[in-house]
């Protein structure tokens, strides 16, 4: 039997971590994922899915996110069922997470908390300041003034001003010889 569920989405609130009485930890959280369609609004709508990690997993999750990051879960489901204060049973479906993945920088999520976090979950995609170079190490607030000058010079890359990024097309050319080739 198959049993696999990958989400990626962003978290509505911060992780809840606890411990069990025998020192294990836990951590509960939600993720909204988008959905692939829009309704009759034209408005994109998400599901919000309940997730529980274990361990050091989760211990590792709390400490490096927060609400609104974006982040890939990979699990399974699992469901369960208790009795409330009250005696009425209770059934919970819930993602079990084995792995996670950061899918935003250390930068972008810094920058989405000073803007005042997510405005909602109805876009998935890493809130940055218009830069999506992964290089850019913060220097990207000349950002505009960049596009404009790659806009009207063609093929002027706006990375030549950027020093960390390796990929950067500063006009030298790359000599590669048959032996350094894998194949």
């Amino acid at each position: 039997m198959i049993n696999r569920t990958v989400l990626v989405g962003r978290l509505t609130r911060d992780p809840d971590l606890r411990y069990t009485n025998s020192g294990a930890a836990v951590a509960t959280f939600t993720v909204a994922v988008n959905r692939q369609f829009t309704n009759a609004q034209g408005e994109r709508e998400a599901d919000f899915i309940n997730c529980v990690i274990w361990r050091k997993a989760a211990e590792n999750f709390s400490n490096f996110t927060h609400k609104g990051s974006l982040v890939g879960v990979d699990g399974r489901i699992q469901t369960r069922s208790y009795e409330n204060q009250q005696g009425v049973r209770v059934y919970v479906t819930e993602v079990v997470v084995e792995n996670f993945s950061l899918l935003e920088s250390r930068v972008q999520s810094e920058q989405r908390q000073q803007q005042g976090g997510n405005t909602g979950f109805h876009d998935n995609a890493p809130q940055s300041s218009g830069n999506s170079n992964p290089f850019d190490a913060g220097q990207g607030s000349n950002t505009n003034s960049n596009n404009s000058q790659s806009s009207s010079n063609g093929s002027a890359s706006s990375a030549s001003s950027n020093p960390n990024d390796p990929f950067a097309d500063n006009g030298e050319q790359i000599d590669i010889s048959d032996d350094d080739l894998p194949f």
